[in-house]
């Protein structure tokens, strides 16, 4: 989370998923700048941390039967389903959980929430609205839960 945290405040460069900080995310997994990138910034994250996957810009690949999990825990990536797309369509990490709400740090997004934002923020998202948590850490069971 140390990692994912010294990325709050990147912006696009010109709100066209672009910027130096955004095509490094991209880059990351192998996908030119313009593209969505949430995926792509938690893949980045766990990258830098040492871990070797998860690795894709594809939000609904974050959340295999096997990587799934109930326990609401710091570092789990969360997921937001879309019913006009039919599947996941936004992703990003849990901080801490308040209460009802989940509080989130997540890139593609912006103040409002959107999923196709301008920058990595800080959010406060509805535990409701989730519809996927995934851990993608090497923990057994719910040692750091929130």
């Amino acid at each position: 989370m140390q990692i994912a945290k010294k990325e709050l405040g990147v912006r696009e460069a010109s709100g066209r998923n672009d910027g130096p900080r955004v095509a490094a995310y991209l880059r990351y997994v192998n996908i030119g700048e313009g593209s969505p990138w949430c995926a792509a910034f938690v893949s980045w994250v766990f990258g830098q941390a040492g871990y070797s996957a998860p690795r894709t810009a594809w939000s609904p690949a974050l959340f295999p039967v096997n990587k799934r999990t109930q326990e609401v825990s710091r570092a789990v990536v969360f997921g937001i389903y879309f019913n006009q797309l039919k599947r996941i369509a936004h992703c990003g990490f849990a901080e801490r959980r308040d209460g009802d709400w989940l509080i989130t740090i997540e890139g593609n997004t912006n103040m409002a929430g959107s999923r196709e934002g301008d920058g990595v923020y800080r959010k406060r998202r509805a535990l409701k609205a989730v519809k996927y948590f995934a851990d993608w850490s090497n923990r057994k069971g719910g040692d750091d839960e929130i």
